[in-house]
C-alpha cells in the first residue's frame, strides 16, 4: 500500500512539549486564532512560543494568554504586541464545557500545539488538563524510560 502525500500546507510552528510531562491531558480541542496580519506573517516565519501560556474563560470569551510570537520585521510601522491576550474561536458549546470543566478543582487549559491546518489557516489545540504531583511525573519517566529499554532489547534480539 502506497504511502499517502504528506499535505504542503500542514505545519507545526509551535508545540508545548512540556505540557505532557506536567500535565494529565484529559481532552484536547481545536481552535481558532483571531490574529493580525503581521502576527500570521510572523508565524509563517515559525517564530513563536506557546511554552509559558495558558487559556482562559472570560466573560464568555476564549483567551490565549501570555502566547509570544516575534513582531515581524517588514511591519515595523503597524506590528503587533508580542505578548497580547489573543482571542480564540469556539462554539458556544465548546466554550460552556470548557468553562465546566476548568470550573473543576485542580483543571485547566494548557496550549498544546500551534499550527497551520490543511487549509493554511492558524490553529491551536489545548488541553483540559490536571496538574500532575511529583509521584506521577517519576511515574511517567520510568514508564518512557522501560519502553525505551524494551525496543532497545527488542532491536538487539
Amino acid at each position: 500500500m502506497a504511502k499517502a502525500k504528506t499535505d504542503p500546507n500542514y505545519r507545526v510552528i509551535a508545540e508545548n512539549r512540556r505540557a505532557r510531562y506536567d500535565y494529565a491531558i484529559e481532552e484536547d480541542l481545536e481552535v481558532g486564532l483571531m490574529l493580525q496580519g503581521s502576527e500570521v506573517k510572523s508565524l509563517r516565519e515559525n517564530s513563536a512560543n506557546i511554552a509559558e501560556s495558558y487559556a482562559a474563560v472570560e466573560d464568555g470569551e476564549l483567551w490565549l494568554v501570555n502566547a509570544y510570537i516575534a513582531p515581524y520585521e517588514q511591519a515595523k510601522t503597524w506590528g503587533h504586541e508580542e505578548r497580547r491576550r489573543r482571542k480564540l474561536l469556539a462554539s458556544k458549546k465548546e466554550l460552556a464545557r470548557l468553562w465546566n470543566a476548568t470550573q473543576r478543582k485542580g483543571m485547566t487549559l494548557v496550549p498544546l500545539v500551534l499550527y497551520f491546518n490543511h487549509r493554511g489557516i492558524a490553529k491551536l489545540k489545548i488541553g483540559i488538563a490536571k496538574g500532575k504531583k511529583t509521584v506521577d511525573k517519576r511515574a511517567t519517566e520510568a514508564k518512557r524510560d522501560w519502553n525505551r529499554q524494551k525496543q532497545r532489547l527488542l532491536k538487539e534480539h
